[in-house]
């Protein structure tokens, strides 16, 4: 594994566990699927996008898991309990760490299995662009839980030890 496909690894991992640790702090089961003026998506929704995303772009196209994804459920399920979200994002993160640990050097130069939103990217061009959208929707779940709950930031949420090898 090259050390850009061990970084992206690692900072995945931490921020599936960031968002375990999101998803944790909601006090309540409905907190999680509060709706707020102004925010399209509740924590537990982007939670479940999460969770699917990772599990379908480099679990089941790096890894070969067998994960069929149903993006629509991703945005339609609605009162999940907080465990069985993080079962979800478990699930995401045992995926990621499998087929990233696995992933040969030469992989990050070669096209991605799959088109996504219309481009052929590389392998390595789609782990940055996965890294990116999951940093942006980690923080809207952040956003929201502080304002469902009105409470403070999560600590250690993108902090940077445990990123260096």
């Amino acid at each position: 594994m090259t050390a850009i496909a061990a970084g992206v690894r690692r900072v995945l991992l931490r921020d599936l566990d960031s968002l375990a640790a999101q998803v944790g702090a909601y006090p309540s089961d409905s907190d999680l699927w509060k709706t707020v003026p102004g925010i399209a998506n509740p924590g537990g929704t982007l939670a479940l996008h999460l969770a699917g995303n990772l599990r379908a772009y480099v679990g089941a196209e790096l890894g070969q898991t067998g994960y069929v994804r149903d993006r629509d459920a991703e945005f339609s399920t609605r009162g999940l309990s907080r465990a069985e979200v993080l079962a979800r994002v478990a699930a995401a993160r045992h995926d990621v760490d499998q087929a990233l640990a696995r992933l040969p050097d030469s992989a990050l130069a070669q096209r991605f299995p799959q088109e996504v939103g219309g481009a052929r990217l590389t392998t390595g061009q789609m782990l940055l662009h996965l890294v990116a959208h999951f940093g942006y929707h980690l923080g809207q779940v952040d956003y929201h839980r502080r304002a469902v709950t009105g409470g403070a930031s999560v600590p250690g949420m993108i902090a940077a030890k445990g990123l260096v090898s």
